[in-house]
């Protein structure tokens, strides 16, 4: 096999690991993400749960990947640099925020949540690529 085609059957593996793993947590339905964000009301921490156990797998991750040379299937790793916080950060933080609590979807989810078949799930993921879209042809060119 060649390089792209282990890049892409690696990528593949990691979706689907993350797919399961979302489904497996209940992160595929918004009420949950929803009942989280709801912190006056019916509040519902099992969100908080799937964070913490997301952050000690980065954590290991992040560890592995200081003592390796190159990951397994690139020349170098690609990893933010930038430690900069500015007006694009916060707004697109805001924005995605603010798109996670309406939804109840951040994207990896929605993208997972396609296979439930829900006709809002595709409403979300179609605004959320147009979003992406617009992002990529109007703000990110101008830096």
């Amino acid at each position: 096999m060649n390089r792209n085609i282990n890049q892409f059957v690696a990528a593949l593996a990691s979706g689907v690991v993350f797919g399961l793993g979302l489904s497996l947590s209940g992160m595929l339905n918004p009420v949950r993400v929803q009942g989280f964000l709801d912190v006056f009301g019916d509040w519902d921490p099992s969100l908080a749960f799937v964070l913490g156990g997301a952050v000690v797998v980065a954590f290991i991750g992040v560890q592995v990947m200081k003592r390796m040379q190159h990951p397994a299937f690139d020349d170098s790793f690609h990893v933010p640099t930038s430690r900069r916080i500015d007006a694009p950060l916060v707004v697109g933080s805001a924005l995605f925020g603010l798109g996670w609590g309406i939804g109840g979807f951040c994207p990896g989810p929605a993208v997972a949540s396609l296979s439930v078949g829900l006709p809002q799930t595709f409403l979300f993921v179609i605004a959320m690529l147009v979003g992406m879209t617009l992002y990529d042809r109007v703000w990110s060119r101008r830096t």
